[in-house]
């Protein structure tokens, strides 16, 4: 049985659906809105339908109308991608994407020796007043033939892709097929997180530990099986949704009413055709990553996000409201656990399945309170946010040499430096978030907030300039307000002392971002005395 589906139909809407691979011997290409794929001659597989977001949806409120008051433009003139220098590989890199994560990763590979310049598209006034990154917010990245041509002439050596959207919809391909490195995997190996029944299949075929799931288009058979389970439950639409497909059901009604408003209402449009029924499981959550060069996975550091708004963990999930690194729950012995029967099962799942992955894959954890032992809550195929600006603070290695040694599949025996310090992320939001919020409020001080003490960094999520050139949000979670400790208290006052120094009434964040970190030190020094 192969996962790897490719017969690819598109329905009306924006998205992509797979199908069983064909049963011939033939394997010829083709083409779908200029994307192109190659069908398998594998037996056939389970029926899968991954549903992508038009990727113009991610960037084109983001391409703020004053942007030329920010962005750097880039030359016009090209240059060698690779500089020769003794011992020494040196490329210009591409980062895409407009976020918190990637301001991190562009600030990483900005002092990396390996590269000679970096590029961000389309960036953010974050990125282009730090320095970190030349933005171009004229490319439009949702066009995979002009970010081709845009590395062309340009001679960039080598393409980090932050987001999953364009992932999912196959911008990895094309560069790839254009002799681009290309560090983020292919549209099909993006499935991962494209849909949770591929990802749920793969689990199941490669005895991947997850929890037990069942997976609907019908919303009345879907509800009999909730009513027979029982509460509290998981509905999952099936596709990509913003990160807000998912519910964590405590009541039969709330489980019902989540099941109807995919499948029978569509609020999630085709990413919500079908939906995947999971048990609940009770436990400490974790994020986990590893570099990934289609055969060869390695770890990276340890962190730990909070998804919740609300301080205690408390209201409606979000897509992240602070993280910290390292994350105590994720023992050296845990972390061992998870490479030999998640990550490594993974990888060589996908490439028994014709999908070899070369990225970065962010597992999301479940450290399960009865077993004390790591299940699969989730795979994403790009660097978590805000997880991603913990661990580019702490990362002591070469990132742009590390990450070309994955798109060449030289990763085996390679080991990654990190800072022994601890880092905290805490996400400024605009009030409403994660519902209905006001855009366009003024923030000031940053410069103010970055020199309250060492080690701190703050991190453009979604922001944007007026006409009058203030920054201002320009979409939900906003900042990263970013802090290095020697340890997590350290880190810990040092982030909020900064926030201290933001000046915007329209904002809110967390208080207590650390906090079952915190507890956890502390009960163990009790323990000890």
């Amino acid at each position: 049985m192969s996962l790897c589906t490719s017969n690819l139909h598109p329905s009306p809407s924006s998205s992509i659906n797979l199908f069983s691979c064909n049963n011939n011997n033939s394997s010829k290409p083709f083409t779908i809105n200029s994307l192109r794929f190659a069908t398998s001659t594998s037996s056939p597989p389970l029926n899968l339908s991954i549903t992508t977001l038009p990727l113009s949806s991610r960037f084109s409120s983001d391409r703020i109308q004053s942007r030329q008051l920010w962005l750097h433009c880039a030359t016009s003139e090209s240059e060698p991608s690779i500089s020769v220098v003794p011992g020494k590989e040196r490329v210009k890199v591409l980062v895409i994407g407009a976020g918190g994560r990637e301001h991190a990763l562009c600030h990483a590979l900005k002092r990396s020796p390996s590269c000679d310049s970096v590029f961000c598209a389309p960036g953010n006034p974050g990125i282009t007043s730090s320095g970190d990154a030349a933005c171009v917010p004229d490319l439009d990245v949702s066009d995979s033939s002009a970010v081709v041509s845009f590395c062309q002439k340009q001679n960039v050596g080598l393409v980090v892709v932050g987001p999953e959207v364009p992932l999912v919809a196959g911008l990895a391909d094309d560069l790839v097929k254009a002799g681009i490195l290309t560090f983020g995997p292919s549209s099909k190996a993006a499935a991962l997180e494209g849909s949770k029944n591929f990802m749920k299949d793969l689990c199941h075929k490669y005895n991947i530990p997850t929890a037990k799931y069942k997976t609907f288009s019908d919303a009345s058979a879907a509800k009999e099986y909730i009513q027979v389970q029982g509460v509290p439950i998981v509905i999952k639409a099936d596709g990509l949704a913003a990160g807000k497909g998912v519910t964590v059901a405590m009541e039969l009604e709330e489980a019902f009413e989540a099941v109807d408003s995919m499948l029978v209402e569509g609020v999630f449009g085709a990413a919500g055709c079908q939906v995947i029924v999971e048990e609940f499981l009770e436990g400490e959550e974790a994020s986990f990553f590893a570099l990934v060069d289609g055969e060869n996975g390695i770890p990276l550091e340890s962190a730990q996000d909070h998804k919740r708004v609300g301080d205690g963990d408390t209201g409606p999930n979000t897509g992240g409201m602070g993280a910290y690194s390292p994350a105590p729950v994720l023992t050296k012995e845990l972390q061992d656990v998870v490479m030999e029967t998640i990550i490594h099962p993974t990888v060589k799942g996908m490439a028994e399945e014709g999908c070899k992955f070369v990225g970065v894959l962010f597992a999301g954890l479940m450290i399960e309170k009865r077993s004390g032992l790591p299940k699969l809550i989730e795979f994403n195929v790009r660097f978590g946010d805000p997880e991603c600006q913990v661990l580019m603070m702490r990362l002591e290695s070469d990132l742009g040499k590390v990450l070309l040694a994955a798109c060449r599949g030289e990763l085996k025996g390679v080991s990654l430096d990190w800072s022994k310090d601890s880092a905290m992320v805490v996400v400024m939001a605009s009030r409403g978030y994660p519902g209905a919020y006001e855009k366009g409020t003024i923030i000031r001080n940053f410069e103010e907030a970055e020199r309250v003490a060492p080690g701190v960094k703050v991190f453009h999520a979604g922001t944007g300039l007026d006409e009058e050139g203030n920054v201002v949000a320009s979409g939900g979670r906003v900042l990263g307000v970013t802090a290095k400790g020697k340890d997590l208290e350290e880190a810990r006052e040092r982030a909020y002392m900064a926030i201290g120094q933001v000046n915007w009434p329209g904002g809110f964040f967390r208080g207590d971002i650390g906090w079952r970190a915190l507890l956890q030190k502390q009960q163990v020094a009790s323990s000890k005395e």
